[in-house]
């Protein structure tokens, strides 16, 4: 079964989307964690980063998330975070990357 990011990115779902590529599509999350919050995705439906393959067009998602940034103004940083398992939070099955920005961002994280 399809991930809820393959509908969106095969347009099944509604999402606000902000940029897209041959090889990633990325939108606003729908439960934005800071005043900029966007979820970029392969294309491919990887599962995660353990499933990552060697080569291929999830290398982007870092180009991806420059080009969004500057487009979003983010000048003053952002953070991008890539979540693996249920332990890290990771609850789609599909791997993406979440950029966030507007705020200063507190260390540690979790």
């Amino acid at each position: 079964m399809p991930s809820i990011f393959t509908k969106i990115i095969n347009r099944e779902m509604p999402a606000d989307i902000v940029y897209e590529d041959d090889y990633v599509v990325a939108f606003r999350d729908i439960n934005p964690q800071a005043p900029t919050h966007i979820v970029i995705v392969t294309r491919e439906e990887i599962s995660g980063l353990a499933s990552l393959p060697e080569t291929g067009g999830h290398t982007h998602i870092l180009n991806a998330a420059k080009k969004i940034a500057e487009h979003e103004n983010l000048f003053n940083g952002y953070r991008l975070v890539i979540n693996q398992g249920k332990d890290a939070g990771q609850t789609v099955n599909h791997l993406h990357a979440h950029l966030l920005g507007g705020r200063p961002m507190a260390w540690p994280p979790g």
